[in-house]
């Protein structure tokens, strides 16, 4: 059976369901693909400090949702891993982590503008975002499954910034009800995709979550 080792970048806490339902979402997607997949939670503040040849051992690198606690770092992690070929799958703040690493790397916000908004959702609670597919890709996974899913994260993009992404680094997988990109990936990689939302709440094993097995297959075919 083919074996993969998976790190999941975070600071993991037992009190948190996320935490745990990722961890469960892909047991799933490994139950559903027939892989022996191990996981291994890294810190943010001990991944920035990794060589490329510890990096190299994973087969490829979830980010978790929040909160961390090292917040200031994360922008570094994914830098640090767009240098890197194996697999990144990125739910809840690393999405707009993302966006800001991709600003700066273009250089889009010279005189600091604010080109992304700050987290929409108020308090420690979960919205209701529905997916509306916009790729072929997305639209087959989702083509069975409910659109709704549970976020902690949501973010408005300014328009010329999603213009100027689209053109040179990203691809816009699904939208939201609000017409804001919900699902991201980048163009250059075969698999770099981030959501704001938390697929690992809705993943069973009896219906693993398609962007949770999807990502555990790219891990697969990278192995």
């Amino acid at each position: 059976m083919q074996q993969l080792k998976i790190g999941i970048i975070g600071d993991f806490n037992f009190t948190f369901n996320t935490h745990h339902a990722t961890n469960m979402a892909l047991d799933h997607a490994g139950r559903f693909l027939e892989v022996e997949l191990s996981y291994y939670w890294i810190k943010v503040n001990e991944i920035i400090n990794m060589k490329p040849q510890q990096l190299s051992n994973y087969d490829g690198f979830w980010f978790a949702p929040g909160p961390y606690l090292n917040l200031f770092y994360l922008n570094g992690v994914i830098d640090l891993l767009l240098q890197q070929e194996a697999p990144v799958f990125i739910t809840g703040e690393g999405y707009k982590a993302l966006i800001d690493v991709l600003i700066h790397r273009n250089n889009l916000s010279a005189n600091g503008e604010k080109l992304i908004s700050d987290n929409l959702v108020d308090g420690n609670h979960f919205e209701r975002v529905y997916v509306v597919p916009h790729s072929s890709a997305l639209i087959h996974l989702y083509e069975t499954r409910n659109p709704e899913e549970l976020t902690a994260t949501r973010y408005s993009l300014y328009p010329q910034l999603i213009g100027s992404l689209t053109e040179t680094d990203l691809d816009i997988e699904a939208y939201n009800q609000f017409e804001e990109p919900e699902i991201i990936s980048l163009k250059n990689r075969r698999f770099f995709l981030a959501c704001g939302f938390c697929p690992q709440i809705s993943s069973t094993r009896e219906l693993p979550h398609p962007l949770v097995y999807t990502f555990v297959k790219s891990c697969f075919l990278n192995n």
